[in-house]
């Protein structure tokens, strides 16, 4: 097989009459190497284990309880996935308000969510629901912006009454 792309290591050798390419995988390897991109992982790396992973843990965990709490009280609105031990991860439906909508109020209100079947599609069938709004939390988020969500829900279901 030919190498659709040329450059850097993929070749041992090139003169005007002959091209002699490198082994695999290199021969398929052209250009210089993500160098970039490795010293930003680095540097993630380090950014992350000076904070410590229990640490992070524990605080995505804070979040979601209270995210969940919070939004469990919220009439009109119903969780979709309650997994014990689950991710940071919130999916909710507001009654009579499509995802699509939640997430553009919300956007206008500077709360980035996601849309959609999240690639989930067959469980989404299965259960019959056509589309969910979800709120992902990491470790650079905070109550008071959990606190925003639950108002930007509230603003939503206001828009919708």
């Amino acid at each position: 097989m030919q190498p659709f792309k040329g450059g850097g290591d993929m070749i041992l050798s090139v003169t005007f009459a002959k091209t002699t390419y490198n082994t695999i995988p290199h021969k398929f390897e052209a250009g210089t190497p993500p160098i970039a991109a490795a010293i930003g992982l680095g540097a993630a790396v380090d950014y992350v284990s000076s904070i410590g992973m229990d640490t992070i843990a524990r605080h995505e965990i804070d979040l979601l309880e209270y995210a969940t709490e919070r939004i469990n009280a919220m009439p009109g609105v119903r969780i979709i996935g309650t997994a014990e031990k689950k991710a940071a991860v919130l999916s909710f439906a507001i009654d009579g308000v499509h995802p699509h909508d939640v997430g553009t109020i919300l956007n206008q209100d500077g709360i980035a969510i996601r849309t959609g079947h999240h690639c989930a599609q067959p469980v989404m069938q299965r259960f019959k629901v056509p589309a969910t709004s979800r709120a992902s939390f990491a470790f650079y988020n905070t109550m008071r912006e959990v606190d925003a969500l639950i108002a930007g829900i509230r603003n939503v279901q206001k828009v919708f009454a």
